[in-house]
């Protein structure tokens, strides 16, 4: 289960933003789970602690919303985290 609290939904920038930098760890289980054809329910109770039976609708939004960012991160997010930091 996720350490960092986690939204409904990430925030969506065009940009790598803190709530990214914090949920990290969980994106990549994300896409590792969607490799290995996990489904997604078993998955949004491990990572996210949500009974997919007890609230289907929202355990779906958290699921497909940070699994969107989890692609969005490998297609172009993390472009942003190779650049240099202003310190």
């Amino acid at each position: 289960m996720t350490e960092a609290p986690f939204c409904d939904r990430p925030p969506l920038t065009d940009r790598v933003n803190a709530y990214d930098e914090q949920h990290l760890a969980i994106y990549l289980r994300l896409l590792m789970a969607e490799e290995e054809g996990a489904d997604w329910r078993e998955v949004v109770l491990v990572l996210f602690g949500l009974d997919p039976a007890l609230d289907p609708c929202r355990a779906k939004i958290v699921h497909e919303s940070h699994l969107a960012r989890a692609h969005w991160m490998t297609e172009t997010g993390y472009r942003h985290l190779l650049q240099p930091r202003a310190q």
